[in-house]
């Protein structure tokens, strides 16, 4: 795998289990938390909802859902 997939996969997890971890965040908290643009925040989450993992109760708001993940390393 490219270093540049593999770095984009471990911050997509990261961002999941941040937003597990804290329940219901905004795409800004995770903009200030990572660092990273909201333009990649956006790209990052729209893999995780593609991949049913966190919904977007309402606008700009995200919260994990109830699928079951097997995390690892």
């Amino acid at each position: 795998m490219k270093p540049t997939t593999d770095r984009m996969l471990n911050r997509i997890k990261d961002v999941y289990k941040y937003i597990h971890d804290n329940g219901t965040v905004t795409t800004q908290d995770l903009v200030d938390e990572f660092g990273i643009t909201p333009r990649t925040i956006q790209r990052d989450l729209n893999v995780l909802a593609f991949n049913d993992l966190v919904e977007s109760p309402s606008r700009g708001k995200w919260t994990t859902t109830r699928k079951k993940v097997k995390m690892t390393s």
